[in-house]
């Protein structure tokens, strides 16, 4: 049998980031991926054409580029380079109007005060104080939870008087803080637009931190994309970790992993080859995956069984591809520069496309988020061109209806076209990518759920996955969830990696054995015990599971 320090379960970048900072330990480390390429929703093809590069999942990477995780992995001497477009992003109103971001602040000043004069300074004002606390709120964003140094930076910048604001700024809505903030629609859409990268509805709590967070991002960093493709992003984590010593498989299914005495002790694959882990397995698998089929319920908690029937996963996502022969003709011009757009809704609209979600129906006019990819990177497609995509969700309980598929296909398009009239006739090929189709090119985005299950407050921090301690850590020793199902969630900026390999050098370390004791001695009082709780076992089928 075959031995490692750690064996690393899927090669998405969050496993690769965690393979990457074992072996900066001198780990041995091997990571298993059942796909025949690494990536998970980090990848590139040519499905539209040889010459036309697509990303086939996720493509701009402002929290990527902003990560202290993903910063200090120094991934540029190892062949990754951003490239962005003229502007971060642009949301068109259905009336035709439209709102620009850019990384030059005094252009999105102006744009916002379009819509209602002073709102270009109260901007600034917003961006400034996010100059004065974004770091420390990056670093407490992607630290193991609690994050206690980087909780006590941020708190000691804001002082006493500002931490209790801030705490009620962490709880409003998306809608609220462009109410309280701005006089117009622009800078309103540009917070709301973003908090809608998420499955929050710009009315629930928690969706204006999400909107300021990306905005903000996006203000001082941009939303940039790896120069040739998303895959680069891959290519240059795949070679740091093996200019380290680390092995990566490809075509390996984990089929199980080998459980005794309560602690990890290494997988089998697909194959029934049996390899040992030492010290650590880390699964970057969607959470139920993990728990029910590869561990399996015999070794696991009543209570977290029972906590797992109450996850939720985020919408189903249905995305398009298109190879244009030119670029996207905006009737708002001021749209063509931008690498990301948001258009089909004004706020109102955002609010009904999240209802109509939420009370599983087929939002009508999609919100809609575009990419125009050889924009922001000239090298995906030939001079003149552009390679182009979209995505819109849909309710879980309609990701398999064919119907209701083309029906939003056909929804999405005649909102481009709208805007954009000549769209379909630049048209040279197009790839759709339904729910059940990004399931099958990477399994852990179940049913077309692309953040790792929902973001909604009841399944953050502490209670993500499952109620917890917010950390990588499992009830079965020696084994860590390090996939966006871990806090702190979905995007491309490697935090749930980081956080297990650092979980995992924890505990299997001597200086640190008071912690790990801690974390142990917490785990269990989650977990054992009777239920005396106010909630019985919830009813089987809820329609997000």
């Amino acid at each position: 049998m075959s031995q490692y320090d750690a064996i690393v379960i899927g090669a998405g970048h969050n496993g690769l980031v965690a393979a990457n900072m074992l072996a900066d330990s001198g780990w041995s480390v091997l990571v298993l991926e059942a796909q025949d390429t690494p990536g998970g929703a980090v990848r590139t093809a040519n499905v539209l054409g040889d010459l036309y590069h697509t990303d086939l999942f996720s493509a701009f990477y402002p929290l990527g580029a902003a990560s202290p995780v993903l910063r200090a992995l120094d991934l540029h001497e190892h062949g990754l380079a951003w490239s962005h477009a003229p502007a971060v992003l642009a949301h068109v109103l259905p009336d035709g109007r439209c709102v620009v971001m850019s990384r030059d602040i005094d252009a999105t000043a102006a744009s916002v005060d379009v819509f209602a004069a002073g709102d270009g300074d109260a901007w600034r004002d917003l961006v400034s104080r996010w100059d004065r606390l974004g770091d420390a709120v990056l670093h407490a964003l992607f630290r193991p939870f609690p994050p206690v140094r980087a909780g006590l930076d941020l708190l000691r910048r804001l002082g006493p008087a500002d931490a209790a604001r801030f705490a009620r700024f962490g709880v409003l809505s998306a809608r609220r803080l462009g109410e309280e903030q701005f006089r117009g629609a622009g800078a309103r859409l540009l917070l709301a637009g973003n908090a809608l990268h998420s499955d929050l509805s710009i009315d629930e709590p928690g969706s204006a931190i999400f909107g300021w967070l990306m905005t903000m991002v996006g203000q001082r960093h941009g939303f940039p994309v790896p120069r040739g493709g998303a895959g680069i992003l891959t290519d240059a984590l795949v070679r740091r970790l093996r200019s380290r010593g680390g092995q990566l498989r490809c075509g390996t299914p984990v089929e199980r992993i080998v459980v005794y005495g309560n602690r990890a002790r290494g997988v089998c694959t697909a194959t029934g080859e049996r390899i040992r882990a030492r010290h650590a397995v880390l699964a970057d698998v969607d959470a139920p995956t993990l728990y029910l089929r590869l561990v399996g319920a015999e070794y696991l908690p009543a209570r977290l069984l029972a906590d797992l029937r109450r996850f939720a996963w985020d919408p189903a996502t249905l995305k398009l591809n298109w190879a244009l022969s030119g670029p996207v003709p905006w009737k708002a011009t001021e749209a063509s520069g931008a690498g990301t757009v948001h258009l089909g809704t004004d706020l109102d609209g955002m609010t009904d496309y999240s209802t109509a979600l939420a009370t599983g129906r087929r939002p009508e006019k999609p919100f809609i988020l575009l990419g125009q990819m050889s924009t922001a990177d000239a090298t995906r497609s030939p001079a003149g061109t552009e390679v182009v995509w979209a995505y819109t969700h849909l309710p879980r309980s309609l990701r398999a209806d064919a119907h209701v598929i083309d029906a939003q296909i056909d929804a999405v398009e005649a909102a481009i076209e709208q805007q954009a009239p000549g769209f379909r006739d630049l048209v040279v090929n197009r790839v759709v990518e339904t729910p059940h189709g990004l399931q099958d090119a990477d399994g852990n985005l179940v049913g077309g759920a692309i953040s790792g299950g929902t973001s909604k407050i009841y399944q953050e921090l502490v209670f993500r996955p499952v109620t917890g301690l917010g950390r990588a850590e499992t009830p079965v020793r020696g084994l860590y969830l390090s996939s966006a199902a871990a806090h702190p969630g979905g995007g491309v900026h490697g935090g749930p990696g980081g956080n297990a390999a650092r979980a995992a050098l924890l505990h299997a370390g001597l200086r640190g054995a008071a912690r790990s004791a801690a974390v142990r001695i917490a785990m269990r009082a989650i977990y054992s015990g009777p239920d005396r709780g106010v909630l019985p076992p919830p009813v089987a089928g809820l329609p997000d599971s």
